[in-house]
């Protein structure tokens, strides 16, 4: 399939490495330095997470992040694709705001649900995981998140809507394909009363031109 107007995927090829072990522990020691030990902690979803998020919870609500908002800013060379073929994931970018799921996590399961997530979300350091204020109708939380580090060659921010939808169409990775990731994130969102208008417009433009291809 070809992209129209070639976003230099070359060069993101080139430029791709996954973290090694111990840069993956230290990252996650960095977190869990903040954790005060007994206590539960919560983790923002606000992508696969919403709707597969793969760890016991306790508690979950509906939460508003001020200061971020849910972008297809992430080159995906794992999950969602390859490094020959990479997808796109989301990503909290900076600016807006994110509605998106918190999860409670009990204080006994702390260690090991963020050693899982660790290997899940990140396997190539594009994030950086923060603990950040949330909104909730319960009250406000602090909340584990994990933000789009710019700096990183893994982001991108310049994409039409014809180019995102011909990535995500074409992209496959160990967790599926990238089609699969964007609908059932904005299927889920949908179901869980969280009306992305952006996302919601990108996945039937997405469907056309599925059902054009097909």
């Amino acid at each position: 399939m070809n992209i129209p107007g070639d976003p230099n995927l070359a060069s993101v090829r080139r430029s791709f490495r996954l973290l090694t072990d111990s840069e993956r522990q230290a990252s996650l020691e960095r977190s869990l330095a903040h954790w005060i030990p007994d206590q539960d902690i919560w983790i923002f979803g606000y992508g696969s997470l919403v709707w597969r998020p793969e760890f016991n919870f306790s508690e979950r609500r509906l939460a508003v992040l001020h200061g971020y908002h849910r972008a297809l800013c992430l080159w995906s060379r794992v999950n969602r694709g390859t490094p020959e073929q990479p997808g796109l994931v989301f990503g909290l970018d900076h600016g807006g705001s994110c509605k998106g799921m918190a999860f409670r996590i009990a204080a006994g399961e702390v260690a090991e649900t963020l050693k899982t997530l660790w290997k899940r979300e990140m396997p190539s350091g594009a994030y950086l995981p923060k603990w950040l204020n949330c909104r909730t109708r319960a009250g406000h939380i602090q909340a584990l998140a994990f933000i789009m580090d710019r700096h990183t060659d893994a982001y991108v921010n310049s994409l039409t809507k014809d180019q995102l939808v011909a990535i995500v169409q074409r992209a496959h990775g160990r967790y599926g394909p990238c089609t699969e990731y964007v609908i059932e994130t904005a299927h889920a969102l949908k179901h869980a009363g969280i009306h992305d208008r952006k996302l919601e417009a990108m996945v039937l433009h997405l469907q056309n031109s599925i059902a054009r291809n097909s």
